[in-house]
């Protein structure tokens, strides 16, 4: 359960939701994705952490640059968080 609760706790960050939704169309350079938020690269780097602690996203260093991408089929596990939670409060 704790690892639903983390699940839960990084989707709870607007800047972390946008990560996500940056990512969702492909693999990303953290530089870049500094320059779109328009904040700076520690702070991306620390939701990013958040992001792949949480199980969420998954990095590759090139160079002095990490790569970042979503792990495929884990939003589908996501989903079906949401629906157990819905399903098990609509019986109760």
């Amino acid at each position: 359960m704790d690892s639903v609760a983390e699940v839960f706790k990084a989707l709870s960050s607007p800047i972390r939701v946008r990560l996500l939704w940056m990512l969702g169309v492909g693999e990303t350079c953290v530089c870049d994705l500094a320059d779109e938020l328009e904040v700076t690269q520690p702070t991306v780097s620390f939701h990013l952490k958040v992001l792949t602690a949480a199980g969420l996203v998954c990095g590759e260093r090139r160079g002095t640059w990490v790569w970042y991408s979503l792990i495929p089929g884990r939003f589908d596990q996501v989903i079906g968080l949401l629906s157990f939670a819905r399903d098990g409060e609509t019986s109760a």
